[in-house]
């Protein structure tokens, strides 16, 4: 009788073994490779995640997952995020992915010198999400280098054009608070320190920026360019730059009319002298650094050819001679 016993014993801890070994070793379909999201909420337990891993069609047995992450120990080890599960997959590499927390988002570019609006058109096609509403005023206690900023302000200007990964989850706010923070860290001490002893604020250096990010897109030229915009601000004359206009209208082109440069706009630069009323663009950094450290020169002056050339002038007169010559 004995013996009938224990081998009743072996042959159910062969069906367990088994069971254990299907529901651990076995995917739930070999032949799909088909992703998908799952969340792992921040102070889930593990057997909510074993609930929603079973629910969800990854593993055969909540049941079995929980007994297997407590004999390896890693009930405690699993992390939070959003991960990309297939059902091809088994336990331990679903494990494996919860333990070493590789995360999946949405990643997204945003290059230099977009608008609010191209961005808002990107973020909506890629996320759903709405971000012109903002103003200025919604993040001045959190982010001190929008103090200058006016508060009804949209954050044009200093969204910070950078590769981006987003959680699918993210919402509106959570975007513009990482695009911001970026634009923190980029904002050393050493350029900080620099404007403030040039007695300008961050919000006049972001708005030059946005314009020299507009205009030219070499460095070197860029850092000319502003020398140029900066001295032509100090003397009171108006500071006739294309892109502002362009802004205003939308259109995508380099050329500027005559009757567009009389648009009654605080962003017309050849209407209004001085800045616009704030940042046309979001520039990068080689903008920003051109803008707090502009370049002396001799020139007044400057032009961009249909080639990309940029050519300075010293006189009014030099100017227009290098109008007619690559402006036809």
């Amino acid at each position: 009788m004995r013996k009938y016993f224990l081998f009743f014993i072996l042959f159910l801890l062969l069906i367990f073994g088994v069971f254990f070994w299907k529901g651990i070793y076995l995917p739930m379909d070999t032949d799909s490779n088909v992703e998908k999201v799952f969340i792992v909420e921040k102070g889930e337990a593990t057997s909510e995640i074993a609930y929603n891993l079973e629910k969800e069609g990854f593993i055969r047995s909540g049941s079995l997952f929980r007994v297997y992450t407590f004999l390896k120990g890693i009930s405690g080890r699993l992390q939070a995020g959003e991960y990309l599960l297939f059902p091809g997959m088994t336990v331990p590499e679903i494990t494996e992915k919860f333990i070493s927390g590789k995360v999946v988002g949405i990643k997204i570019t945003i290059p230099e010198g977009f608008t609010i609006n191209q961005i808002e058109e990107r973020l909506n096609r890629e996320l759903k999400l709405k971000i012109s509403n903002f103003t200025v005023n919604y993040f001045k206690q959190d982010f001190g280098f929008l103090a200058a900023a006016p508060n009804n302000a949209s954050l044009e200007g200093f969204l910070f054009p950078d590769t981006y990964q987003f959680s699918y989850k993210i919402n509106a706010d959570g975007v513009l608070r990482k695009m911001l923070d970026n634009f923190d860290k980029q904002l050393n001490s050493e350029i900080r320190e620099e404007i403030a002893g040039q007695n300008k604020s961050i919000f006049a250096i972001v708005t030059m920026a946005s314009l020299i990010e507009k205009e030219v897109n070499n460095f070197e030229d860029r850092t000319l360019v502003s020398g140029v915009l900066w001295k032509r601000l100090e003397n009171g004359i108006p500071l006739q730059v294309d892109a502002t206009i362009i802004y205003i209208t939308g259109k995508k082109t380099t050329r500027v009319s005559k009757e567009e440069t009389k648009i009654d706009s605080p962003y017309n630069t050849y209407k209004y002298p001085g800045l616009p009323v704030g940042p046309i663009s979001n520039p990068g950094i080689e903008s920003i650094l051109a803008s707090v450290y502009p370049k002396d020169s001799p020139f007044w002056y400057y032009l961009s050819t249909p080639e990309g050339e940029n050519i300075f002038s010293r006189t009014l007169e030099e100017h227009n001679i290098a109008k007619s010559k690559y402006l036809k």
